[in-house]
């Protein structure tokens, strides 16, 4: 997969990559694509069969940003994946292109035509658009699917509509993987996902609490400070260390820790059967399963009978689970 940021500025060295669209023709279809779940996948394959029906390569465009970032300056995304996480599992889908468009006012305001018109077609060779079933694009997304079809005709375009995907009556999108998240329902997330939702971050000093109670943890601060974190809770991980690719069954705490009166939220992960030190390592971690809600304990004593628990429920699940589903 080759991929390219458009427009690309003359200090990029990527930029070279873009004379490889010329005297190409493409089906594309386009959107944010965050966390490129199961329905984004469903897309994609749906491009696929599209593009070798024509003849055509396939293209997918996304934004290096949310566009509301744009829009609105004062909102703070909540995202599932970072843009170097996108472009690692889109190209894993085996698209030929990844076309990543710097996003920025003037691309806001142009209209859905003159983006179908002047980016789509002019500038990427775009030939073929295949849009979600509840894709909207161009400034204000005040047009849908009939008007880009009409414009595609008028401009040579042939627009097409993928068929959404789902599974026991639910739609998969991001905003349902965001919520289930939210809400702490992992587990669901994943069958949105296609896989484990994970965060990855760096293991920085904490206050030590976990140690003395006999349950040290590696405290995270997320790499990304615009990333989802799950609901507050408990629970069961698998945690992967930077030159480790092998996934060590754990423990994740995420909250605000009432037992000891705290007032700000720490993501804890206790990995099981692990002596190592872990300051400053960058680790990434997957949750398989939520084991309870956070809670407050009469005493620390209580805190570690219920970690105990925690930890020998986490290890029986992660036993069983496999890593990716």
């Amino acid at each position: 997969m080759n991929t390219l940021y458009f427009p690309p500025t003359p200090s990029d060295a990527r930029a070279a990559t873009a004379p490889l669209l010329r005297g190409h023709a493409f089906a594309a279809t386009i959107g944010f694509f965050d966390g490129v779940h199961r329905g984004h996948r469903s897309v994609i394959e749906q491009l696929k069969q599209a593009a070798t029906g024509h003849g055509l390569q396939t293209m997918v465009v996304t934004f290096d940003r949310h566009p509301r970032q744009v829009i609105q300056s004062e909102w703070q995304p909540q995202l599932l994946t970072s843009l170097e996480e996108k472009a690692r599992l889109l190209e894993e889908t085996g698209i030929d292109v990844l076309v990543v468009l710097r996003f920025d006012r003037q691309m806001a305001a142009l209209s859905a035509c003159a983006f179908m018109q002047q980016v789509l077609r002019d500038q990427l060779g775009v030939r073929l658009l295949l849009t979600g079933y509840d894709n909207r694009f161009g400034h204000n997304r005040e047009e849908g699917f009939d008007d880009y079809r009409r414009y595609g005709r008028e401009m040579g375009m042939e627009v097409v509509c993928g068929e959404p995907c789902g599974e026991g009556g639910l739609r998969f999108s991001s905003s349902l993987t965001r919520r289930l998240l939210s809400e702490g329902r992992v587990e669901e997330a994943a069958q949105c996902l296609g896989r484990p939702y994970s965060v990855t971050g760096r293991v920085v000093h904490g206050e030590q609490i976990g140690r003395t109670l006999g349950f040290p943890t590696a405290n995270i601060v997320p790499a990304d400070a615009c990333r989802l974190v799950p609901a507050n809770g408990v629970y069961a991980v698998n945690a992967v260390l930077e030159n480790d690719p092998v996934p060590h069954p754990a423990v994740m705490n995420i909250g605000l820790r009432p037992t000891f009166d705290g007032h700000q939220q720490t993501l804890e992960a206790h990995l099981l059967d692990y002596k190592d030190n872990l300051y400053g390592r960058q680790i990434t971690v997957s949750f398989m399963a939520r084991l309870r809600p956070e809670q407050h304990f009469d005493s620390p004593q209580a805190l570690a009978s219920q970690m105990a628990i925690d930890a020998q429920q986490a290890r029986q699940i992660l036993t069983l689970k496999p890593e990716t589903l």
